[in-house]
This record gives structure tokens, C-alpha cells and sequence, in this order.
């Protein structure tokens, strides 16, 4: 568990950072620094459920623009990140 804190965007809390910028470039400094790690936690399961929605291999080029879009939609966009159109709740 990392020492730092951040100002969590996504749940409006003082909470424990990541340990380690989780995504390449710009986007991924910037959760580095915005996102706590229990923040992280949600977005992994969120992912595994774009991937398996949209039946994506984490490898390919468009799955992983699709991924960022959705990341950076998750925790930086102007609302909740749309759930793919096929999508249940279970």
C-alpha cells in the first residue's frame, strides 16, 4: 500500500495513491496523480467487463484505444462512463 496521497477524482476523498503511474504517457501520469488506489480497483473490474462486452483482446491496437477512451471517460469525463449498448446488469 503506497504512502501517498491523493485527492481521489473519482470518489472526492483523501485516499492512498498507486504506487506507480498504471497506464503509458500523459493519461496515465495524470491518474498517477488523481486517482486513488481503490479508485484503480473499480476501473480493473469495469475493465474486464468492456473487454468481455465488446469481446476484446487487451493486445490489439483498437482495444487498447478503446480502453483509454473508457479510462479516461471513468475517471475524468463529464459523467459516468456509458456501459456498452449489450450490457446487463447481472
Amino acid at each position: 500500500m503506497s504512502s501517498r496521497i491523493v485527492k481521489c477524482v473519482k470518489l472526492q476523498q483523501e485516499l492512498p495513491g498507486l504506487e506507480n503511474a498504471p497506464w503509458p504517457g500523459p493519461l496515465g501520469q495524470r491518474i498517477f496523480e488523481n486517482v486513488s488506489a481503490q479508485a484503480w480497483k473499480m476501473w480493473e473490474e469495469r475493465q474486464k467487463m468492456i473487454l468481455n462486452e465488446y469481446r476484446l483482446l487487451p493486445w490489439q491496437k483498437e482495444a487498447q484505444a478503446l480502453i483509454a477512451r473508457q479510462l479516461e471517460e471513468f475517471f475524468f469525463g463529464e459523467s459516468t462512463a456509458t456501459l456498452p449498448p449489450e450490457f446487463k446488469p447481472q
